[in-house]
């Protein structure tokens, strides 16, 4: 179930809420998803949080609808302090509809995948967001994610580095892509 537009919250200041969600393995690596829409365009799951929800709440909504897992298929390790916020660049603000979205301002989650890996679907909702995923080094987002997105995924990763790699630093790793996962 898509958020619909009676339940779209646009903020003050024009900032849509928001939850990412990193998921990772017991190597540290991350779940990185294809968008359906775009051309080679990844990212990792996020979604909208509805005026009746709080951010775990949305978050639990959209770890199922965009990639099927359920909370028991999950630990929470951690989630961001504060929002961090992007800016929508001018080409994707829809200008036509009220309040108008300048941007998101999102709570970051860091999730432990504790299923099987086959737990994973991109079939789940009647318009899948992913088309395909795989499992990257941690770091490797940051220089993959469209532009605008990159401080908010170095701002998140950063702050949640320590939760699943004990002894970090925040300090970036290799940013080598691991083994796929085709669904």
């Amino acid at each position: 179930m898509s958020t619909s537009e009676k339940d779209r919250v646009i903020d003050e200041s024009g900032f849509r809420p928001n939850v990412g969600i990193i998921v990772s393995n017991e190597s540290g690596q991350v779940l990185w998803g294809k968008r359906v829409k775009g051309r080679d365009s990844w990212q990792f799951p996020q979604g909208g949080i509805n005026a009746d929800e709080t951010p775990e709440e949305a978050m639990f909504r959209e770890l199922q609808e965009e990639i099927g897992l359920l909370p028991e298929h999950v630990t929470v390790l951690g989630v961001t302090n504060g929002w961090l916020r992007y800016r929508l660049p001018s080409r994707y603000i829809r200008k036509h509809e009220t309040p108008i979205c300048i941007g998101q301002k999102q709570k970051w989650f860091l999730l432990r995948l504790d299923a099987p890996d086959d737990a994973v679907r991109l079939d789940c909702d009647e318009t899948p967001e992913f088309k395909d995923w795989q499992w990257v080094s941690y770091w490797y987002p940051i220089s993959s994610v469209v532009d605008f997105k990159q401080q908010v995924y170095r701002s998140a990763l950063t702050e949640l580095s320590s939760l699943t790699m004990p002894g970090a630093s925040g300090k970036q790793q290799s940013n080598s892509r691991r083994r796929r996962r085709k669904r």
